[in-house]
Parts: C-alpha cells; sequence; structure tokens
C-alpha cells in the first residue's frame, strides 16, 4: 500500500508542476462505448450576470442553498428481456437470458460538487442467485455508478467512487482500454452498454494547452466479468473439452491496484494519445497448479492512438505492447506470452442514413519459440499471428425510428466468426422494442469464436424510458 501511495504522489506530482504553469477462456482485449469526461468547470457553481439575483435586495442574507436552484435530476429505464439457445447444449440451461431490470440514474448538483448514483434492480430468471456481488455484477442489484464530480480548479476534475471508464479508438475492440468489462453480458444478448463493467476508481483529469492528462488510480484490482461456465459455455484446455456449469472457473483475485494514464491532445482535426497501465491482466491469464485456480498474472501495457477525418470518413490507428511481466521470457507454459497489438479502422456514411466501418486488428505473440518449446504435449498451439476483421452495418428507416444493424468479427487464422445482428424500433419517445441474436461460427472447439459454438442465440426485448 505504501508503494501504491508513493506512485500516486509522484504520478500526480509529475503531471501537476508543469500543467500549473502552462495551464480463452482469458479472453483477449479485443472484442466501446462508455461516457465521456464532463469539461472542467461543469459541477461548480455558474454565476449570475450583474445585477441579476435571487435574493431580497433589502436581505442581508445571500446564502440562498444552491441545493433549491438544483433539484435532484432522476431518469432511466425499465426493460424486460428474453433469449433462447438455437441449439441445445448439455452444459447451460435453454434459456439464454429471461429478466427484467429498472434502472434508476440520479444526479445532484451541490455548490462544491455534484453526486452521481445509477443502480440497476434486476429480476433474473436464469440466474436465480439473489445474493448481492458488486464485483460479478449478480443478485437483485447491479450498481453501475456512485460518485462525486467536483473541480479544486480550473485545469483539473475529480471523479470519486464507482463509474464507468473508456478510452481508446476501437469499435469493439479494446488494446489501450484495460477497464473491466463484462463478457458474459456481452454474449447472451443484453444491451451493448453492459459490455462496460463499473470500476472503483479515483479519475483525476488535468487540462492545458500543450496536453491534456488522465490518470486513473483504481485501489483494488477490478478484474473483468469474464467467461466463467456459470451463463456461457466456453473451452477448457485441461479437460480438452467444451464445459459450461459441470466446471465453474475459479480464480485466486490479486490483492493489489491498478493505474492507469492517458496523454492526449489535438492538433487540427487529429487526436493524438499515448497510454500506460500497471496492474494485471483482466481475465484469466494463468493458472497455478498447486491450488488449482485460475490467475491474473501482472500486466503493462504502452500504447498509442490516432484518430482523425479520412477521405469521406473517419480513420483510427492504435497499438499497445502488452508486458507480461510474470513471464518476460515466454517460458512458462502456465502464463500468457507477452503480445503486441495493432488496431486499424475506417467509418463512413455510404448514402443517406447508411454507415459502414471496419476494422483490421492484430495480436503478435511474443518470444513465439519459447512458448512452442514449453508447451505441454498435446495442447492446441496458438497462431503466432492472430488476424481479425470486423464489419459494422448500420441502415436507418422509417425517418430513423427503426435501426438495422450487423456487426461482424471474422478471423482468417482462426477459422471462425461473431454475427451480432439486431433491429431496433422507435415505437415513441418512452417506448422502444428490439430483437437479435449472437451467432457464433468455426470448426475447431479451442479458437475463440469457435469454443462459443454451442452458445448461438435470439433475444428480444422491449424498454420504456424516462
Amino acid at each position: 500500500m505504501l508503494r501504491k501511495s508513493a506512485l500516486l504522489t509522484a504520478l500526480i506530482a509529475t503531471q501537476l508542476a508543469p500543467l500549473a504553469q502552462a495551464a480463452p477462456p482469458a479472453l483477449p482485449s479485443g472484442i466501446s462505448t462508455g461516457s465521456p469526461s464532463m469539461p472542467a468547470g461543469l459541477g461548480s457553481k455558474p454565476t449570475l450576470p450583474g445585477g441579476l439575483t435571487t435574493q431580497d435586495p433589502d436581505s442581508n442574507d445571500f446564502s440562498d442553498s444552491y441545493d433549491d436552484e438544483t433539484p435532484l435530476s432522476i431518469s432511466g429505464f425499465w426493460e424486460a428481456r428474453g433469449g433462447l439457445r438455437t441449439q441445445s447444449d448439455s452444459n447451460e440451461r435453454g434459456t439464454s437470458i429471461g429478466e427484467t431490470r429498472l434502472q434508476l440514474e440520479m444526479q445532484k448538483e451541490f455548490e462544491l460538487f455534484t453526486a452521481n448514483l445509477t443502480t440497476d434492480l434486476i429480476y433474473d430468471t436464469v440466474d436465480r442467485q439473489r445474493h448481492i456481488d458488486l464485483e460479478q455484477g449478480k443478485g437483485w442489484l447491479d450498481l453501475r455508478e456512485a460518485n462525486i464530480e467536483f473541480s479544486p480548479a480550473d485545469f483539473i476534475d475529480i471523479k470519486l467512487g464507482r463509474q464507468i471508464l473508456t478510452w481508446g479508438t476501437g469499435d469493439l475492440l479494446f488494446i489501450n482500454d484495460l477497464f473491466s468489462k463484462d463478457w458474459n453480458s456481452f454474449f447472451i444478448g443484453r444491451d451493448e452498454e453492459y459490455l462496460k463493467a463499473p470500476s472503483d476508481a479515483i479519475k483525476s483529469s488535468f487540462f492545458s494547452s500543450a496536453v491534456n492528462v488522465d490518470l486513473i488510480i483504481t485501489p483494488h484490482f477490478d478484474a473483468d466479468r469474464h467467461i466463467d461456465g456459470r451463463r456461457v459455455s466456453y473451452f477448457n484446455p485441461t479437460l480438452d473439452a467444451i464445459s459450461g456449469q459441470n466446471t465453474i472457473i475459479k480464480t485466486d483475485q490479486p490483492h493489489g491496484s491498478e493505474v492507469a494514464v492517458r496523454l492526449y491532445q489535438t492538433f487540427g482535426t487529429y487526436e493524438i494519445a499515448l497510454y500506460g497501465y500497471d496492474g494485471f491482466w483482466k481475465s484469466p491469464a494463468g493458472f497455478d497448479m498447486t491450488s488449482g485456480l485460475a490467475t491474473f498474472p501482472e500486466l503493462s501495457v504502452y500504447g498509442a492512438s490516432l484518430r482523425g477525418p479520412l477521405s469521406k470518413g473517419i480513420g483510427n490507428i492504435e497499438i499497445g505492447y502488452y508486458d507480461s511481466k510474470d513471464d518476460s521470457s515466454g517460458k512458462d507454459p502456465l502464463i500468457s506470452n507477452s503480445e503486441f497489438r495493432f488496431l486499424v479502422g475506417y467509418e463512413q456514411e455510404l448514402i443517406k442514413d447508411l454507415t459502414i466501418s471496419v476494422q483490421y486488428y492484430l495480436e503478435w505473440l511474443m518470444d513465439y519459440d519459447n512458448y512452442r518449446n514449453t508447451l505441454p504435449p498435446s495442447s492446441h498451439e496458438r497462431d503466432e499471428y492472430r488476424h481479425l476483421l470486423t464489419t459494422r452495418l448500420t441502415l436507418l428507416t422509417l425517418n430513423q425510428n427503426l435501426r438495422w444493424s450487423l456487426f461482424a468479427y471474422y478471423s482468417p487464422s482462426d477459422g471462425d466468426a461473431y454475427l451480432r445482428p439486431k433491429v431496433n424500433y422507435k415505437i415513441d419517445d418512452n417506448w422502444s422494442a428490439e430483437v437479435g441474436g449472437n451467432f457464433f461460427l468455426g470448426e475447431q472447439t479451442h479458437t475463440f469464436f469457435g469454443q462459443f459454438r454451442h452458445n448461438n442465440n435470439l433475444f428480444a426485448a422491449v424498454r420504456y424510458g424516462f
């Protein structure tokens, strides 16, 4: 703890000085949604033009509560969502999803800070566990946000507490975004927003004309809500077979913190960013033979990205080096090797209301010879290079009230694919309905998408927003 506190102090001191003067089943990070940080100053009390006041001019009491001027804001939605597998899976239930959810999003502005609270109340007929587990998102309550925001200076914004974090340039592909994901939600048919899981963190944003900095400290490691067999079956390398509820993955959570930093600036119409992360693999990437538990080895990531206009659309490039610190030479077959990851993407509106985006993603396994030499006999060998292509098509019809979308992943190296079709209809200002599916293709059970081929499902939902 002393070491992490010293690290936090050093990082903040390093950033503040110039600013004050200048004013599977280890899921790859590839497979973004989130909320942007508020501009500096929002959350502090606005000043009225000279002469305007809510005070009695004959009164000497100018201490009317700011709370009275900013009432509690409440919004949210109610939703019912159900889905079925399109084929039998002996390791899972036939119902892929069956739940009703009430989300309440509350915000209150005070004179010195803004308080945010977003919570989901859930009744789930598939996972009947009622005990609340906020880290895994289980039980009848999922706390999405519980934080306060304030600006101690014009060039600093701070957010403390539970929050949804995201950055990077990929579309449902993540390289430098090392914040918690919920892969179960993604594969069973929940709304795309639930791919992002909450983190308990301290986010500090520093702004200047030279560079902007986001510094995020997560005091206690927040793992992904990873595939463990409870809702989605997976390939179990120890059994060399597909497993599910018959073999739930049990993990040994590390006791440590995470630090993530982003330095970014806009040059004309282009945004350039540098990233750093020190913590652990977010999904299990190791195995302890003694305890029989999956582990989260130490990990550091260094990356960069560029995003801006290109031809008639928008292009982006992102890279990242994953330093697997517990296996720096790649000689430990029970821990994932270091990797280099690369992403390039392009998005353009082809015609009115029809948009297409394409991406190419690469995972390059480092120390590949050492990996092959230490691989246990009869184990399935990873490719040195894993290639992945994605395409998103979005069509708006009926005065943009009917949205047709398809997101497709295809890996030519693994010979597998994943399709996410969805149709969403906005009935009126409050009601909407949608149908969609998750379809996995692949001949080999040990490839990333191929292992999930018994989890194909169709789902439907109706939502009332307020």
